[in-house]
């Protein structure tokens, strides 16, 4: 004799019971009365078994915008002691995303792309103290293109009165590149002579308010003339648009032919030599982005020609902490809520539009921040 689930579930005493007890009594029952029971003839016959989705954006290969798959997968859980589960409610877009996309830096797959979002906390692990299912948060360094993430206690930090959800997600990757980049990279000290390529872009925006408020001359680059009066309005001293100036000869008519203290160099192949020939004597290349590709190969005994510096930085090396982590992260948000940083959102798209935030972005149609909602 062989006795099934469901003379199992009708025997009083395994009614109003639930799933789980239902097979521990099974096995019990079937050990007592010395009854076959095979594993293998088991079919739980619940739907509540069934695995709860989510909508996500995810890649599955790399390449151009039309790898983003916009589908759905299991909701995320908490795995780890540091597991902080968080809905969210805006989603930031970064360069970076594009790199991970296109295959330039290298990431397990599939995966859900992205790596910052805001929203409210769902659930966390036993081990994170700071905090609690129901508080607003914004966080760093998880799969963000998704309605739900689970991200790691380390860089997660509680809102601010004042910062909603969407301006957090501006704020937060951007904003802790061009701090870092402005007082860790290069300390940039008053009446220095700053270039800043993509002056008119996400970080190029930042990067170009904080120097300003830390006392330098700002020469930035643009391409267009809207985007030129855009980088003049935060604080830009001097714009030259690439299209048609000559960077170098401007930096150098500008600057006496000093040249400048420091570049900012986020576009990578495209205006590394530029970059390189506006830098003055003793001056400091920060390298942080590959927007048109990466930096080719060079010598290294070039820099000897001015005594230069060069720096290629990775936001995480200096948020190796969670003291880091959260010092740079409060230092920002207080600048965003007492205005003395401004946050420019370019567009928020729906996360089902998440090919065409990749097309404007790439395409330099974008001035400031690009957000998804779920």
């Amino acid at each position: 004799m062989t006795l099934t689930l469901s003379k199992l579930i009708s025997h009083p005493p395994f009614s109003n019971i639930s799933g789980r007890s239902i097979i521990a009594r099974r096995n019990l029952f079937s050990q007592r009365l010395r009854i076959p029971y095979p594993s293998n003839s088991f079919t739980f016959p619940f739907s509540t078994m069934t695995t709860k989705l989510m909508k996500a954006v995810q890649i599955t290969r790399t390449g151009g915008p039309e790898v983003l798959e916009y589908s759905e997968i299991p909701y995320p859980s908490i795995t780890g002691q540091d597991d902080v589960v968080v809905k969210n409610f805006a989603i930031g877009i970064n360069y970076i995303d594009t790199y991970h996309r296109s295959g330039l830096y290298k990431l397990d797959l599939p995966t859900v792309i992205g790596r910052e979002g805001a929203g409210i906390v769902e659930s966390v692990g036993e081990g994170v103290k700071d905090v609690c299912p129901g508080d607003h948060v914004v966080f760093l360094g998880a799969p963000s293109y998704a309605e739900y993430t689970t991200a790691n206690a380390k860089y997660v930090a509680k809102l601010p009165e004042g910062i909603d959800f969407k301006l957090a997600a501006a704020s937060l990757l951007q904003g802790l590149t061009a701090w870092t980049l402005v007082t860790q990279s290069y300390a940039v000290q008053k009446n220095d002579w700053v270039l800043i390529h993509a002056a008119a872009g996400g970080v190029g925006l930042l990067l170009t308010q904080l120097s300003r408020k830390l006392g330098a001359n700002v020469i930035g680059t643009v391409s267009t003339p809207e985007k030129a009066e855009i980088a003049k309005a935060a604080g830009a001293d001097h714009i030259i648009n690439y299209s048609h100036q000559n960077v170098i000869e401007e930096v150098q008519r500008i600057t006496n032919n000093h040249g400048v203290h420091v570049v900012y160099d986020g576009i990578g192949a495209n205006t590394w030599e530029t970059s390189l020939a506006c830098a003055r004597r003793l001056g400091s290349m920060i390298s942080f982005g590959n927007a048109s590709g990466p930096v080719p190969p060079f010598t290294i005994s070039r820099l000897s020609e001015k005594n230069l510096k060069l720096m290629r930085p990775i936001l995480f090396n200096y948020l190796t902490t969670k003291e880091e982590f959260q010092r740079y992260t409060a230092e920002v948000l207080e600048m965003v809520v007492n205005k003395s940083l401004e946050i420019k959102i370019w567009k928020t798209y729906k996360l089902i539009e998440v090919k065409q935030a990749h097309i404007d972005l790439e395409g330099r149609k974008t001035s400031g921040k690009l957000l998804l909602e779920p």
